[in-house]
């Protein structure tokens, strides 16, 4: 391991937040507004997941009085306090982009009725039935 892989290893969470992309999220997000902190919540879908380690990032769009709003979070980042996953959804892409030229129902994700285990958990679970 090098030295960069070391500094990004450093960086990341312990715990990282669990969630797909097409899961809705409530992302409680830390605002300081002069010497004050207060949280704010933002609920959407998310549309992407991009990154690796400490550069790891996700991209929520929800619609706001009938005008879309994506807002990107890193993952690692101390001012995500936290990411509540409201409701899974059943998608079959990775990037959910085309949402953005979607309206009404037709911009919703479709909700997962079988919620088994994510795709990391499963990945692990056969690393370590390999091992």
């Amino acid at each position: 391991m090098n030295r960069l892989e070391r500094l990004q290893q450093s960086f990341t969470k312990a715990t990282p937040p669990k969630f797909e992309v097409g899961d809705t999220v409530r992302v409680h997000v830390k605002v300081v507004e002069g010497e004050k902190e207060r949280i704010q919540v933002y609920e959407g879908a998310v549309i992407a997941r991009k990154g690796a380690l400490n550069t790891e990032t996700f991209t929520v769009r929800k619609v706001s009085y009938g005008v879309g709003v994506e807002r990107i979070f890193p993952v690692h980042s101390p001012i995500v306090t936290k990411v509540d996953v409201v409701r899974q959804g059943r998608v079959r892409r990775a990037k959910l982009y085309y949402l953005r030229s979607k309206k009404g129902k037709f911009a919703k994700v479709e909700e997962r009725e079988f919620v088994g285990e994510g795709k990391a958990a499963a990945a692990a679970k056969a690393a370590a039935a390999k091992a």
